[in-house]
């Protein structure tokens, strides 16, 4: 799933190849990827993309006040075109969810793999129309988000467990499961801490290191271009996506805790004293 980095990554790109451009046309092969009705997706057409941003893991392209805003969820990702094909597409069972053409001839396609397809695109006058957005927690990457800030989040949280509360997106947006991994690793905590046991040290520790893991992922993908982002995530991931592999600071293997339709993966030597976490693959919790 494409997490705060990477829609950062894309929402940098497409300002520098959007911005100024004109959208002549949008060419919707999914009908079930539109949640919204009104206004309708032809709305966008002819009119200037003024800006493009980023809410959590929404990206909001706007054109003079019409705003295309759309979430990749887990299989979807944007292809840039630098030649958009004038052919009709018609729906069908393909990854194709979306097209769009650009004035200068250029443009993107919105695909989701796989066959469960959660790919969102809403049109609205305002992205805070839409609920997911409308109740999006704070980034943790702003500067206006401070220590008080993240004692708050954690203080409400309670005795909930860390991996959960950094996934959830009402409490912190952009943080998905694999950076949460990350982060807990080198913050060398385990995922099942309850948040209200963190000490003053290690509640101050952890935001320092959601920023810097998150603006290290970011760095990362400097100059990159859309198709290209999804391996530099993979490659700089150091727990996520590793099980059975050598943690790279003490040399651990690397163990995962399996739910009904996700894992997680961490350091035992690093996170846990050594000691292996409980495989509670029928567990909620973390859902």
């Amino acid at each position: 799933m494409p997490e705060m980095p990477e829609v950062e990554a894309l929402r940098r790109y497409l300002s520098a190849a959007c911005v100024g451009q004109a959208i002549v046309r949008t060419q919707l092969v999914a009908f079930s990827a539109l949640k919204t009705v009104q206004p309708p997706l032809e709305a966008l057409n002819g009119l200037e993309i003024s800006a493009v941003n980023r809410f959590g893991k929404f990206l909001d392209i706007d054109a003079q006040g019409v705003h295309l805003v759309f979430h990749l969820a887990r299989a979807g990702w944007l292809h840039w075109r630098t030649e958009v094909p004038d052919k009709l597409l018609r729906p069908g069972r393909g990854p194709m969810a979306l097209r769009v053409h650009l004035s200068n001839g250029q443009g993107f396609d919105l695909t989701e793999a796989g066959t469960q397809k959660h790919l969102a695109v809403h049109v609205v006058h305002d992205p805070a129309d839409i609920e997911l957005v409308r109740t999006l927690g704070p980034d943790p990457t702003e500067e206006s988000f401070s220590a008080d800030d993240f004692d708050r989040v954690l203080t409400a949280a309670g005795r909930a467990q860390l991996k959960g509360v950094l996934k959830d997106q009402r409490l912190l947006a952009g943080i998905g499961n694999a950076y949460s991994d990350e982060i807990l690793h080198v913050a060398r905590l385990s995922p099942f801490h309850p948040c209200s046991s963190l000490t003053r040290e290690q509640r101050d520790e952890l935001l320092g290191t959601i920023r810097s893991v998150l603006a290290e992922a970011v760095e990362a993908t400097h100059g990159l271009g859309a198709e290209k982002l999804k391996d530099s995530k993979r490659a700089t991931m150091r727990v996520h996506g590793r099980t059975g592999e050598p943690c790279p600071v003490c040399g651990t293997t690397i163990a995962q805790v399996s739910f009904a339709d996700s894992s997680l993966q961490y350091c035992p030597g690093c996170q846990t004293g050594g000691k292996p976490l409980a495989d509670r693959r029928l567990s909620k919790l973390l859902k």
